[in-house]
């Protein structure tokens, strides 16, 4: 019997705006991927946003890229705020991939903070919530790293930031409309990233930086470059996994 995909709605976001102003909504695009960085999107809903969210709005994982992109204006428009932030895959290796998720969901939350959009509230996508752990090092260590080497004119170490209440639900990029929106946002950004860097034979464009078959036998032909997470056992060659 086929099973039926799950839609998103409001109900979680529309309850936790009974309590607070702003609500957010997050989520992780290319934590298993083995070169590039890790993406967070983070989308902002309020009490006057409106109720009808853009049309055909589903976990990214569940709509082709054309459709994804077709999304990114219309959940804009609803939104009343967004961000997308990375850690680069040095950065990754210096501070592993919960404290590099860390890192790209401050940087997010330090570029709406900015615009005086911080949320009370952010709905994390997965059971796991590696946003709100404590961060006393991150800081510290993500600014070892070099800056040449991280992602992006937007990836400065971001300043101390109160955290926000985080619920986090199993399923909320399917099931939430909010976390949706930001599953969408971080996955066509991230995917034109990739499809942007200069490329030796890897096929970054096609696979974004995941396993696949052409990327494995590049990295056994060429080995790993700058963009790949040098701390993690990569296909085809004896590189230690070390942080993982």
């Amino acid at each position: 019997m086929r099973r039926r995909r799950v839609r998103p709605d409001r109900g979680l976001e529309t309850g936790l705006l009974e309590r607070h102003e702003l609500v957010g909504g997050m989520d992780e695009v290319g934590r298993g991927s083995l070169a590039g960085p890790v993406t967070v999107g983070l989308a902002i809903v309020g009490r006057g946003t409106p109720s009808v969210f853009p049309e055909r709005l589903a976990d990214s994982k569940q709509l082709t890229a054309r459709r994804r992109r077709a999304l990114v204006e219309p959940c804009r428009d609803w939104l009343l705020d967004w961000a997308v932030a990375h850690a680069a895959p040095a950065e990754i290796d210096a501070l592993g991939i919960i404290g590099a998720l860390r890192l790209a969901g401050r940087r997010a939350l330090a570029q709406v903070t900015a615009r005086d959009h911080l949320p009370d509230a952010i709905i994390l996508d997965g059971s796991n919530d590696w946003l709100a752990a404590p961060a006393a090092d991150t800081g510290v260590r993500a600014d070892r790293v070099d800056p040449a080497e991280r992602a992006g004119p937007d990836s400065a170490v971001p300043p101390a930031l109160p955290t926000p209440l985080v619920r986090t639900q199993v399923g909320g990029d399917a099931r939430c409309a909010v976390v949706a929106a930001a599953s969408v946002l971080a996955k066509v950004e991230r995917d034109a990233l990739m499809a942007a860097l200069p490329d030796p034979g890897y096929e970054w464009a096609s696979n974004k930086g995941y396993a696949s078959a052409a990327h494995i036998e590049a990295l056994s032909r060429l080995g790993a470059s700058a963009q790949h997470r040098r701390s993690w056992r990569l296909p085809g060659l004896d590189v230690p996994d070390a942080r993982r």
